[in-house]
């Protein structure tokens, strides 16, 4: 898959760069996609939530009346969870959501979006950004030069960029990440990839960076 690669201001630059075939040209794969944005949204679950038993509510023990010639029910202490005020039957402890993928999976998962991404058209092959300093108006200007302003965007860096993350991460949807970090989520959850140049040839140097 060869793509141009254009400057910030959305033009040609006569320069192109090839994109793997087993990268972005793979048959994509919806289950291993729905398993890997499964765990992530797994993982962002704190699973913190707690209701109090009959042990942990506040009331006496004491017996509410003897157990026998009442013509009553049986009953024990006001903590019972009959009551109200009582403890909770079965309710939710705190657990943890997270759940395991092989890497395999995982890896096959990012071609698949990735591969999906470039059936749609929706990448795009920047040079290099360079700012000397947060400007949130450059990045602004060129994702509206690129034509994908009003879309929901990320542009994929090859190392950590000071500037271009605090100059994109006040736009609402626009995000930077590295190309070591983007994962299966991210991918889908965007309208249009943003490569730069080099992060474009770690790609056509098959150099899969593992999620």
């Amino acid at each position: 898959m060869q793509l141009e690669i254009l400057n910030i201001k959305g033009e040609k630059t006569g320069r192109t760069v090839e994109l793997p075939e087993d990268i972005f040209g793979v048959e994509p794969n919806d289950h291993v996609i729905y398993l890997a944005v499964k765990q992530h949204l797994a993982a962002q679950r704190q699973g913190t939530h707690k209701v109090k038993t009959r042990a942990e509510v506040h009331g006496a023990s004491r017996k509410l009346h003897k157990q026998k010639g009442t013509g009553g029910s049986r009953k024990g202490n006001i903590r019972n969870p009959l009551y109200k005020g009582g403890g909770t039957i079965f309710g939710p402890k705190p657990h943890a959501y997270t759940f395991k993928l092989n890497r395999k999976v995982k890896d096959l998962a990012k071609i698949s979006a990735l591969s999906y991404k470039a059936k749609e058209n929706a990448i795009i092959v920047v040079e290099d950004i360079v700012m000397n300093a947060p400007k949130t108006k450059e990045i602004t200007n060129m994702m509206r030069a690129l034509q994908v302003a009003e879309k929901k965007a990320i542009i994929v860096l090859p190392e950590y960029h000071d500037n271009v993350y605090l100059s994109s991460r006040n736009i609402p949807n626009i995000t930077s990440t590295l190309l070591a970090d983007i994962n299966t989520y991210d991918v889908m959850n965007a309208d249009v990839l943003v490569i730069t140049e080099n992060a474009a040839k770690i790609f056509a140097d098959n150099e899969m960076v593992e999620a």
